[in-house]
């Protein structure tokens, strides 16, 4: 992930902070609970895209 875009890139619901998650490939909202996949290089920042995170994903997402 190119870290200039990441830089840029917010959650499109809260306009908050994303964390990439390198091995899932997808840019987390810890916020929302949300995990927008990356498809051929290219962020689907869409809502109905996204995938809901479980807590135990977002404990483990606290040292990314």
């Amino acid at each position: 992930m190119n870290s200039k875009l990441l830089d840029v890139l917010v959650c499109p619901l809260c306009k908050g902070h994303l964390v990439y998650h390198r091995d899932a490939n997808e840019l987390v909202c810890r916020f929302d609970k949300l995990a927008y996949p990356i498809r051929d290089d290219i962020p689907v920042m869409l809502e109905d895209q996204a995938r809901e995170l479980g807590i135990a994903e977002l404990d483990a997402l606290k040292n990314v």
